[in-house]
């Protein structure tokens, strides 16, 4: 039985590499639809939790954990070698940017070396992290063909863009149409079938190359898109115009637009980083990128323009920044989540802290800071209580999430900076608010 049959028929067993926001998801699919899946990851205490059916992940809930642990289709292990044992290899694995706002491919790479090292012949090799076009091809494929196997004869390789966005309340991993690419049309259909069994619909290109590239369109046209509508902000804030105010009413035209939302800077693991990906790529053909950078250096310098407005703000009360106490309300990059990736709430703590104040957080999702690649910090998260948010010289919403009282924050604080038009709703008390 060949490997597309062994798919089709549910008999193949399916590995995944990285067990976080994209992978553990995308290993449920699999076992709910009934094949036999394996998860591997560095990190022994995911593993030790999810053998203990409980969840790590807010949107993944520990009665969807526990059914999948108990229906004998799953293994979780730190054990790379039993890679062997499975016929198909899906890599969701992260690809941050390095200090110098470079590609940072070592995660894909090290999980090529261990890979190579177990691949056997039949094989499937999925990678689902977002890079450059030519990843798969030019970086991947090499690594694995150390094995002594043939790419396209031996064992076969694609890419298909992860496109998770995570407590979507409307699209989920199963929903969204899923984009995959291959350089060799017996690969292309293998693995087409493979999604097909759990994704609501597959969307095959003609090579690996075009579905990297999509994956960068999709995230760089937000990233345009939300520059924009946050260089409008800093206009239509000097002229004394509320942007959200002109958002709302451009939505009312039914046809040629479609709103975006400015913010205090760009999280999650896509949007912040892709552009870059694209642009670093685009070197090696002489392409000057300018649109998009010039995307990018308008959302990395957001943060600092809302350190601006809390600047001023306070010097409306006789305060300086230095030395003022300040709570942030929201860690995660979106509200309702518990994904701390690239929350733009670090970059506003350090910039913070580096002027001289001192910052407190609170997010009910998160109860302390874990440590990232960038942020080492050492906080737990603070209720909300009267008492403390009155302490605050300045309550700066970061993240917007639903659970937070607005009007008991805004009624308790001396100051609340707005970067998300969170306190739209609130009545009294507005001469606190200030928009940023």
């Amino acid at each position: 039985m060949d490997l597309k049959q062994k798919i089709e028929m549910k008999e193949a067993k399916v590995g995944i590499i990285g067990l976080g926001y994209v992978g553990l998801p995308l290993l449920m699919e699999f076992v709910e639809q009934g094949y036999q899946c394996t998860g591997f990851d560095i990190d022994e205490k995911k593993i030790a939790l999810l053998k203990q059916k409980k969840t790590y992940i807010k949107h993944l809930s520990q009665e969807r954990i526990a059914a999948i642990v108990d229906s004998g289709l799953f293994d979780a292990t730190t054990d790379f070698s039993q890679l062997k044992e499975v016929d198909c290899i899906l890599v969701a694995v992260p690809t941050p940017l390095d200090k110098h706002q470079q590609p940072d491919l070592s995660y894909i790479i090290d999980t090529s070396e261990i890979t190579s090292k177990y691949l056997r012949k039949g094989q499937l090799v999925v990678l689902e992290s977002s890079t450059w076009p030519g990843t798969t091809e030019e970086v991947m494929k090499p690594i694995l063909e150390k094995s002594g196997l043939k790419c396209d004869q031996d064992f076969y390789l694609a890419f298909s863009p992860e496109r998770e966005d995570p407590n979507n309340p409307t699209y989920t991993t199963k929903t969204i149409p899923k984009v995959v690419g291959a350089n060799d049309r017996y690969t292309l259909e293998c693995a087409t079938a493979l999604y097909d069994k759990v994704i609501v619909q597959t969307v095959p290109v003609s090579s690996s190359q075009a579905a990297e590239a999509t994956k960068l369109l999709e995230n760089i046209f937000r990233s345009v898109n939300i520059a924009l509508v946050n260089e409008m902000k800093m206009i239509l804030d000097r002229m004394g115009i509320d942007v959200w105010e002109v958002i709302y009413a451009a939505t009312t035209k039914p046809f040629g637009y479609m709103p975006f939302y400015p913010g205090p800077g760009l999280g999650g693991h896509c949007i912040p980083i892709d552009p870059f990906y694209l642009t670093w790529k685009a070197k090696e053909y002489d392409i000057p990128t300018r649109f998009i950078e010039l995307a990018g250096e308008i959302n990395t310098s957001m943060p600092y323009w809302v350190v601006q407005k809390i600047m001023e703000a306070l010097n409306t009360k006789e305060k300086s920044l230095q030395g003022s106490k300040i709570l942030i309300l929201g860690a995660a990059y979106k509200k309702n989540v518990d994904d701390m990736r690239e929350s733009p709430t670090l970059k506003l703590i350090e910039i913070l802290e580096e002027k001289g104040a001192s910052v407190d957080y609170n997010d009910p999702y998160i109860p302390k800071l874990p440590a990232v690649r960038k942020y080492q910090f050492d906080m737990e998260s603070v209720e909300l209580t009267p008492e403390n948010l009155g302490k605050y010289d300045a309550v700066l919403i970061s993240t917007a999430h639903d659970s937070y009282d607005y009007d008991h924050v805004v009624t308790h604080a001396q100051l609340v900076i707005d970067t998300r038009n969170a306190t739209k709703d609130v009545k009294k008390s507005r001469d606190k608010i200030v928009k940023a």
